[in-house]
């Protein structure tokens, strides 16, 4: 896909979503029936909720949308916890709303800068970690995404190091309840491969250790999808979904140029088949940053992108 095949297909979907609102809104309650009751996929469907975050929605809204379309599961981040409760709402009413909409919390993402160096900006960032994974808790949450959130730009981590430091706030998650997954970043100069996070996973010596990973920081990073195979399932929980064009340029790509799955040229089908192969039965979020998608109907482009996913899926177990 060239940039300006990339732009026209861009338009063109935008169009096409457009166009279809009508028919979307009717069918809403019948296809979230059908993406709930399918009993052919392996893998549950999650939204991450910065796929709708430029439309501005409150994270009530951003629930009550993934449920209608029929997700199983939404995917939070703390600013948008926090911000429920900023506004006068409790935990413990939006874990009641969560319940109520028959939706799961398998993940929810924060930045907590568990993995530097500096003692005192860790143990700060262990402290914030702790707070991050006691409002998960309160909502029914069971993991956080552990970026290495300031260690990006540092290309000399000891990952021993890392994997010592993973382990400490796999220790504090035992006892809050909640566990933190490695999550890999392709634009990180420490964790931007999969080889990378399975390392300070394998390492923290710790039965719940985890990994996150995300088809496009996969690919951003340089990671060979063909690594998930020497992988157990149940080394991980949920797997950000996403797809990418060949345009721009690996080095240079960015969260931006995300895709709906199925658009681009990610290799989804090998990379669910493999999934499957492992005996993966987590969550697949949704996880999408692109600014065109934040100008359409957050409801269509939600149901837009659990379609997609289920297609990949379909498509995958039929290879």
């Amino acid at each position: 896909m060239t940039l300006s095949s990339r732009r026209a297909w861009i338009s063109s979907s935008v169009g096409a979503l457009s166009a279809g609102a009508t028919v979307l809104a009717s069918r809403s309650s019948t296809l979230a029936a059908e993406t709930r009751d399918d009993s052919s996929s392996p893998f549950k469907f999650c939204l991450n909720t910065s796929t709708i975050s430029g439309q501005k929605l409150t994270l009530v809204q951003e629930l009550e949308l993934a449920a209608r379309a029929g997700y199983d599961g939404v995917e939070p981040w703390l600013r948008e916890i926090e911000a429920h409760v900023g506004s006068g709402g409790t935990l413990s009413d939006l874990g009641k709303r969560i319940a109520d909409l028959g939706l799961k919390i398998p993940s929810a993402i924060g930045f907590a800068e568990w993995v530097v160096d500096d003692a005192g900006r860790r143990a700060k960032g262990i402290d914030q970690m702790k707070r991050d994974m006691e409002k998960v808790r309160a909502i029914g949450g069971t993991r956080i995404a552990a970026p290495p959130v300031g260690a990006t730009d540092q290309d000399n981590l000891d990952l021993r190091a890392a994997a010592d430091r993973y382990r400490v706030i796999l220790e504090a998650g035992e006892e809050l309840g909640v566990v933190p997954q490695v999550e890999v970043w392709g634009f990180s100069k420490s964790v931007s491969r999969l080889g990378e996070a399975a390392m300070v996973a394998i390492q923290a010596n710790h039965p719940q250790a985890c990994i996150l990973p995300d088809v496009y920081h996969l690919y951003r990073g340089g990671s060979d999808f063909t690594g998930i195979k020497l992988l157990n399932g149940n080394a991980m929980h949920v797997f950000h979904m996403n797809d990418y064009p060949d345009m721009p340029a690996r080095a240079t790509i960015t969260d931006a140029d995300r895709i709906f799955p199925g658009a681009g040229i990610a290799p989804l089908t090998s990379l669910l088949r493999d999934l499957r192969s492992i005996g993966y039965q987590g969550h697949l979020s949704l996880e999408l940053f692109n600014r065109e998608y934040w100008k359409l109907d957050a409801g269509q482009v939600v149901g837009e992108g659990l379609k997609r996913m289920k297609a990949a899926v379909a498509a995958a177990m039929k290879a």
